[in-house]
């Protein structure tokens, strides 16, 4: 089964001389070099790109997941080489670091531009469609549409797939059973009405089934159970989901959680004032993993020094990443299934806190969520203009595609290459259009 992870869609390998690397280092190299990595770096991150140069953008905010999630690998291994492990045996089991840092790399691959209000209103203009969502746009990016192998996008390895998959549910199987109504203009369209579900679009349903096909009948149908809810306008969600794609989404959370919430420190959109709200700090967990008492790390954070806020902000990360534990479910037979990462109970509950803390004091502030309306609106204008004249207003590549989509695929196409836009080119496309004045003939966007 270990070289069943391995194969590539395509069936081939590129084989260069004296090109040593295994597969899962050429995956990383694919993805880095990959124009949709390149354009995490004018994407909002939580903050838009035009704010300032200092907070993260969607590209650093990736690398920091990679970073963090080989620091989880790291200490998994070292959980489990002890002999008395009740995991011991799973040791080979753990991602080798190449693979982990690629599926860290793509997880934010498919977001569109500005942040989660893009992706929420390029749902709402696909939901008659196959609707959007960023997860799935990244599995649709290294699976179809970078340029490497046509028709296989990155022509990435199964397993790496199955990290990016990350939700293994369809999204028309996810849809609550009540929708919102329609608004009669698209600013009247409230964005919270339409966050999509977590899946993969069913366009991507032939992918998924490659790269499920490995496993039994019994851990595919367990793997793609989805929790349904009980109220009408709430959408479902996945129940599983892989080893890998766990510890990546740890890894996300902590970057989202401390580096996010030193961004806010920094630019003082979180004070004191603020901090004091978080009340899940315990002492005792925290001296266990060498961090100091609240009070210390609140003199530290809100210091005057950046040389100490930078080390909590360090113990911090430390902290919670060799809180890390593995858990095993013995009703799937395939390991990397089976294992999934977590953390402990005070370091869940530290890092609950901290996000909680985040959305509040920055990704709720009015300026904040003004930008994000505007952002919104700028994704639905540019798919409704896209919509009425694709061929005279996309770009000549996208126009290809297009032309040779069948009918139902063609707003997906409209889709992807507005998802794709970074969010200043997102910007100036839009100014070009709909503002008398902007844009010239020679002008590039």
């Amino acid at each position: 089964m270990a070289e069943a992870w391995e194969q590539r869609r395509s069936g081939e390998e590129i084989s260069r001389p004296l090109d040593t690397r295994p597969p899962f280092e050429k995956d990383r190299a694919r993805v880095i070099h990959s124009a949709g990595f390149r354009r995490l770096q004018a994407k909002t991150q939580v903050l838009g790109i035009s704010e300032g140069d200092f907070h993260r953008t969607r590209l650093t905010h990736s690398m920091e997941v990679a970073q963090v999630s080989r620091g989880i690998v790291y200490t998994l291994r070292e959980q489990l080489k002890n002999v008395n492990h009740p995991l011991h045996g799973a040791l080979d089991k753990l991602p080798r670091v190449g693979l982990i840092e690629t599926i860290a790399f793509c997880h934010d691959l498919g977001h569109p531009p500005f942040g989660h209000g893009g992706e929420s209103a390029l749902n709402y203009m696909m939901r008659d469609d196959g609707g959007f969502e960023g997860n799935g746009q990244s599995l649709r990016l290294v699976a179809c549409l970078e340029a490497h192998k046509e028709g296989f996008g990155l022509d990435l390895t199964r397993r790496a797939l199955l990290g990016i998959l990350k939700y293994p549910a369809a999204l028309d199987n996810l849809k609550r059973k009540k929708a919102p109504a329609i608004p009669g203009r698209l600013e009247e369209v409230r964005i919270s009405d339409w966050r999509p579900p977590k899946g993969y679009m069913s366009s991507e349903g032939e992918i998924v089934s490659w790269i499920l096909s490995r496993l039994s009948v019994q851990d595919r149908d367990r793997f793609t159970e989805i929790v349904t809810p009980t109220e009408d306008f709430t959408n479902a969600k996945p129940r599983y989901k892989s080893l890998d794609a766990s510890i990546v989404e740890i890894a996300d959370d902590i970057s989202y959680g401390v580096h996010d919430l030193e961004d806010g420190i920094v630019l003082r959109l979180i004070g004191y004032e603020q901090w004091i709200e978080e009340q899940a700090y315990d002492a005792e967990w925290a001296s266990q993993f060498g961090l100091g008492s609240y009070a210390d790390i609140t003199k530290d954070l809100f210091g005057d020094s950046e040389d100490a806020r930078k080390k909590v902000v360090g113990d911090i990360v430390h902290a919670l990443i060799t809180s890390v534990e593995l858990r095993n479910d013995t009703s799937f037979e395939e390991p990397i299934l089976a294992l999934n990462a977590g953390l402990s109970s005070p370091a869940e509950k530290l890092l609950r806190s901290l996000k909680e803390l985040v959305v509040r004091h920055i990704i709720k502030l009015q300026t904040v969520q003004t930008i994000e309306y505007n952002g919104q609106y700028v994704v639905m204008s540019l798919f409704e203009a896209m919509s009425s004249d694709p061929q005279r207003l996309m770009s000549p590549h996208f126009v290809d595609h297009y032309d040779g989509a069948p009918t139902p695929m063609r707003k997906r196409v409209i889709c992807d290459y507005i998802s794709g836009m970074t969010d200043s080119y997102a910007s100036r496309m839009f100014e070009r259009l709909f503002r008398p004045g902007f844009g010239k003939v020679f002008e590039r966007l």
